[in-house]
């Protein structure tokens, strides 16, 4: 199989890049002044957080799902978070996962950074007696080196006061959480090392099954999401043998973990690369690297220059690849709602700063594709500038993300009794209220752009100059996923109809979410069903 190889770090950069441009920014965090105190009483001890006297929304920011993993724990699968006695306050978000500032469209409310980070994050609308309430568990999105459950984009409350109760998770990241070593694999009593990061979110999704009752949750209900690595996060829990029966539903947004992107290596190339890492940091044994001050361990990672560690083929978590989990039909058995942006990544990702013109784009072409530049000509064809700047941003987007996505939908659908909901979010920003860099405006909706859209936050971030055309789609789109997280259908009382997509249909259904959303066949899955080829996925 060719999923085992490593993402294109220099593709990653121009990504870190782009997402970089089209930042968002948000205002700063301040308590609510309408709130007073409220407690709850989960599996661990008493918690008291916030009752939001206006929104009728119960918050409780920081609450301990595992151990911290620090001293002893460093580099080892996620421990019980032991009892307490008294009263623990959970009024403020607690510190995020160590991480570089890769990121700049992220807006964190977290208080500092930390190995101890493994906290969850709860918004619901329970009132006295209510129960059985559906859940949403959202995994955030930033290659596995970044993110935090505090950001804006994600912020629960406006999904809670459409009668969910919304989880966000906190979890370890780059060298902390997917770094593999045999020594920690021999250590280990599952024989297992990396995925640390994915055993967190495996762990939170306990907690939530243990906990979420007491917060008028149904642990029966529980359907998790996620942007980018954190839609990767999703189709890695629907696939693993330990989390695949906790979850009764799934949304992912732009990423599966299928080659080329973020996909697992196998145990042992992962380990090689855990041993060459130490080496050349300049550290003679794992036992004498791991007893570093975090300050050391972050510093090494950071010169370095990696882009995270893979995720593992570790015969715990993971044992197979996606596309040999789903085809075995081993996968979780839920509906799923999926599906990326129109414009992922701007077009000269591909040309690599090279103009539009027909002879740079054919040669770009040849280059990347040897033996069937005239194929892919045919799909992601040629002409004027504006059309090479199309089909270069298509060809750009399904490398990165779109085609992964694609996968996933595929398979589950053709593996699946399931109803499986693809979509093709495709609505621009609105002017940006910050200096946008001259020549960057992108032809569609960019990376990302969809979240707070998705999560009704638009009044939470303040980079862009939002319009009655940005509150109706959002209007739209998180009215889809509330009734995807309480149905399993997105389908709802002044809707567009959103079929589901036809199991073995070569054009099938698919909702274009804009201005005006609209469902329509998709004509232009060719190139999909080559790259497919081209990947070796299908073998």
């Amino acid at each position: 199989m060719k999923d085992h190889k490593a993402p294109n770090i220099n593709n990653i950069h121009f990504i870190i890049l782009t997402i970089t441009l089209v930042g968002f920014s948000a205002r700063s965090f301040c308590q609510n002044k309408d709130s007073f105190s409220t407690r709850v009483a989960i599996e661990q001890g008493i918690i008291e957080g916030h009752f939001d006297t206006k929104t009728r929304v119960q918050k409780f920011f920081g609450i301990p799902y595992a151990a911290p993993p620090v001293g002893p724990l460093r580099w080892k699968a996620p421990q019980p978070v032991k009892s307490w006695s008294v009263v623990k306050e959970t009024k403020s978000f607690a510190p995020r996962a160590i991480q570089a500032p890769v990121f700049s469209d992220m807006e964190f409310r977290s208080n500092g950074l930390s190995e101890d980070c493994l906290y969850l994050n709860v918004w619901t609308p329970a009132q006295t007696n209510t129960k059985d309430l559906p859940v949403l568990v959202y995994f955030y999105g930033g290659g596995f080196v970044a993110g935090d459950g505090s950001e804006y984009r994600y912020d629960g409350e406006n999904m809670a006061k459409e009668g969910i109760v919304v989880v966000t998770v906190n979890y370890r990241l780059n060298i902390f959480g997917f770094f593999a070593h045999p020594e920690l694999t021999k250590e280990s009593p599952h024989k297992a090392s990396g995925n640390y990061g994915l055993l967190d979110q495996h762990a939170a999704l306990l907690w939530v099954q243990k906990n979420i009752a007491a917060f008028g949750g149904d642990p029966t209900k529980v359907t998790i999401a996620g942007e980018s690595a954190g839609s990767i996060s999703v189709s890695y829990q629907m696939a693993s043998p330990l989390s695949k029966d906790l979850i009764s539903g799934a949304i992912g947004e732009s990423g599966a973990g299928i080659h080329p992107t973020l996909a697992p290596v196998p145990l042992a190339e992962a380990e090689k690369i855990g041993e060459e890492f130490i080496k050349k940091a300049g550290y003679a044994s794992l036992d004498a690297f791991r007893k570093l001050p975090t300050k050391e361990i972050y510093e090494a990672y950071v010169a370095s220059q990696r882009f995270g560690f893979p995720v593992v083929l570790d015969n715990y978590f993971l044992s197979k690849t996606l596309p040999e989990i789903f085809q075995n039909r081993n996968q979780a058995q839920i509906p799923l709602l999926l599906g990326w942006n129109s414009a992922e990544i701007p077009g000269m990702a591909l040309m690599q700063g090279a103009s539009y013109s027909e002879e740079n784009y054919r040669k770009r072409l040849q280059e990347l594709y040897p033996n069937d530049s005239k194929k892919v000509l045919q799909l992601y064809p040629s002409g004027s500038e504006e059309v090479i700047e199309r089909s270069a941003t298509a060809l750009a987007s399904d490398r990165f993300i779109a085609y992964s996505t694609w996968k996933w939908f595929d398979l589950h659908r053709k593996n699946s009794k399931q109803a499986v909901y693809r979509y093709l979010y495709s609505k621009k920003l609105p002017a940006s209220t910050e200096n946008t860099p001259a020549n960057f405006e992108p032809i569609g909706a960019p990376h990302a752009c969809e979240i707070p859209y998705a999560m009704g936050n638009l009044k939470l971030v303040d980079a862009y100059q939002w319009t009655e055309e940005d509150y109706t789609v959002s209007k739209t789109m998180q009215s889809y996923f509330a009734n995807f997280i309480k149905t399993g259908d997105p389908n709802g009382a002044d809707l567009p109809t959103w079929p589901s997509a036809e199991a073995n249909s070569s054009t099938p259904t698919i909702m274009i979410i804009d201005t005006e959303s609209k469902s329509v066949k998709a004509l232009q899955d060719d190139r999909y069903r080559f790259l497919d080829d081209s990947y070796g996925n299908n073998e």
